[in-house]
C-alpha cells in the first residue's frame, strides 16, 4: 500500500469502501476498493474472491480494469482504473436531460461490455446506473462484479436474490432459479429507458408485487401465448389482465428505432429477450460513430 497515496473517499461498494488514490511513482490516478476481513470470517469474502477471479479474466474497454490485488491480515485492497463518476451521478449532473447521441453511445458501450461478459460465460446480475462507470473520455464501463458469476452448465441453479428490484426481470421476480444472459438484457433495457428519460427510472417498484404490477401495466400481462412457461415459475400468481401501453408514452424522446430495440429487450418471456450481440446489430445503431465499436 506504500505505493499509493489516498486522496479521498469516493463511495461504498457492495462490500467495501472505495477511495481515489495516486500511484506515488507513476502519478496515475486509481480507485482502491478496500474489503475489511472480519476475524470470524474464514479469510476473504466469497463475493470479493468472485469479483477478483472474474475481472482478472475480463479485459475489455467497456469493463473496468483490475490492475492489482493487495492482501494483508486484516484487509484486501483491489486496485482499479479510476473513472470520474457513475451513471447515476452523470444523470444528476444532466438535470433530467441526456443528449440522444450520448444515450446511443452509452447504450452501445453497455451492450459491448455485456456481449464480452456473456461470450466469456459471465453473468453480471446486478446492472444498475450506480454500477456503470463513466471514464474521462466518455466511455461507459461495467463495474461492481460482486454478484456476478460464471455460468455454463445449462441446468445450473442460481439465487433469485440478485439484481436490484427496479432492474430485475419478471422471471426472477417470480422466483426463477435457472436463468441465463437474459437476466442482464432486461436490466439493460430498463437502463436504456432511464437514460432516454434523463435519469428517471422506468419501473421504480416498492416491493416484488408492485414491481411485477408496474411491468405488466407497461407491457401487458403475459399469457400462455406470449410466455408459455410463466405458470411454471416457482412464485407464479395471477395478476389482473393489463393491456400494454405504447412505449412512446413513457420514452417520448426515444426514436422509433430506439423504441423498437427497447421493446425487444423488455420482453417478459426470458427466451424471447434479445441478446447483446443481436442488439448491437439493431438499426438504432446504424449511424453510430465507428470508433465506438471495438
Amino acid at each position: 500500500m506504500q505505493k499509493y497515496e489516498k486522496l479521498e473517499k469516493v463511495g461504498e461498494g457492495t462490500y467495501g469502501t472505495v477511495f481515489k488514490a495516486k500511484h506515488k511513482e507513476t502519478k496515475e490516478i486509481v480507485a482502491l476498493k478496500r474489503v475489511r476481513l472480519d476475524d470470524e470470517d474464514e479469510g476473504v469474502p466469497s463475493s470479493a474472491l468472485r469479483e477478483i477471479c472474474l475481472l482478472k479474466e475480463l479485459k475489455h474497454k467497456n469493463i473496468v480494469r483490475l490492475y492489482d490485488v493487495l492482501h494483508s491480515d486484516r484487509r484486501l485492497t483491489m486496485v482499479f482504473e479510476f473513472c470520474d463518476q457513475d451513471l447515476k451521478k452523470y444523470f444528476d449532473s444532466c438535470k433530467g436531460k441526456v443528449d440522444s447521441n450520448t444515450v446511443k453511445s452509452f447504450m452501445f458501450h453497455l451492450l459491448q461490455g455485456l456481449q464480452f461478459c456473456h461470450s466469456h460465460n459471465v453473468l453480471h446480475r446486478d446492472l444498475k446506473p450506480q454500477n456503470l462507470l463513466i471514464s474521462k473520455s466518455g466511455e461507459l464501463k461495467l463495474a461492481d462484479f460482486g454478484l456476478a458469476r460464471a455460468f455454463g452448465l445449462p441446468k445450473e441453479r442460481f439465487s433469485a436474490e440478485v439484481v436490484t428490484l427496479w432492474y430485475r426481470p419478471p422471471d426472477v421476480l417470480m422466483g426463477a432459479k435457472m436463468y441465463d444472459t437474459s437476466i442482464d438484457m432486461w436490466s439493460a433495457g430498463c437502463i436504456f429507458a432511464e437514460m432516454a428519460n434523463g435519469g428517471r427510472p422506468l419501473l421504480p417498484g416498492s416491493d416484488v408485487d408492485d414491481q411485477l404490477r408496474r411491468i405488466f401495466k407497461l407491457l401487458g400481462t403475459p399469457n400462455e401465448l406470449t410466455w408459455p412457461d410463466m405458470k411454471k415459475m416457482p412464485e407464479y400468481r395471477d395478476f389482473p389482465a393489463f393491456s400494454a401501453i405504447p412505449l412512446a408514452s413513457v420514452t417520448p424522446t426515444l426514436s422509433s428505432s430506439g423504441r423498437e430495440l427497447l421493446q425487444n429487450l423488455l420482453v417478459c418471456a426470458p427466451s424471447r429477450r434479445m441478446c447483446a450481440e443481436k442488439a448491437m446489430q439493431h438499426c438504432y445503431f446504424d449511424d453510430i460513430d465507428p470508433s465506438i465499436r471495438v
